[in-house]
């Protein structure tokens, strides 16, 4: 049977399907895995990542039934599904890729302003800083102000403390082009399921009944 047939379509969609099944299998682990070792606190984040495995899982579970059973209509709205998160990766990929560094300060101080207050605190004993960035702006100063009152971090008792953001800023490109490079290349492997869903479905199975398809 050569690769472009009817059984080497289906394992190949079989098995990315399962490659799917693993990596959100491993999102719901590890953000698990964080929450019960203390390593994250906020339960938005925690939430957050499980709620991507489970979906990823789901959207895995059907296209792997809809492979096996060459259903028409799993297979349907697997691919529109997958073709739609395909997109939105895509379009974030290339953001983080494209993104410079007041881009970055700016997602930066948006996120800080959205944590919970003890998330706040365990970045600044963990990174051992105070506060996000120090600016002239009148709000952001003022909520500078506040995070360096209660900072709970060891240097500010011994020392001057770098702040958080200048910490975060000193590693977000490198991160930044990781996680879009990652996420570019994840979004090529859902166009390559898409390509394969609509191949599969187009195909005939050669074990059913020819007199199905006239």
């Amino acid at each position: 049977m050569v690769c472009g047939g009817f059984t080497c379509s289906k394992n190949a969609l079989c098995s990315l399907n399962v490659v799917y099944m693993l990596v959100g299998l491993l999102l719901i682990g590890v953000a698990a895995w964080g929450k019960g070792f203390g390593l994250v606190s906020s339960i938005h984040i925690i939430g957050g990542v499980i709620a991507v495995g489970v979906f990823l899982l789901l959207i895995a579970i059907v296209g792997l039934i809809g492979a096996i059973h060459h259903h028409q209509v799993m297979l349907f709205f697997y691919m529109v599904i997958l073709f739609i998160v395909f997109l939105f990766q895509f379009g974030v990929s290339c953001s983080c890729l494209a993104m410079n560094r007041t881009q970055q300060q700016g997602l930066l101080n948006t996120a800080w302003g959205i944590l919970e207050n003890k998330t706040k605190t365990d970045l600044e004993v963990q990174l051992n800083c105070c506060g996000l960035l120090n600016s002239t702006t009148a709000l952001i100063r003022e909520q500078f102000e506040q995070d360096l009152k209660y900072c709970p971090a060891l240097c500010k008792k011994s020392s001057a403390c770098f702040t958080c953001g200048e910490m975060m800023l000193h590693h977000a490109t490198e991160a930044l082009k990781i996680l879009g490079g990652v996420g570019l290349f994840f979004s090529f492997t859902e166009i390559l399921g898409v390509w394969l869903a609509v191949r599969y479905r187009n195909q005939k199975d050669p074990r059913a009944n020819p007199s199905a398809f006239l």
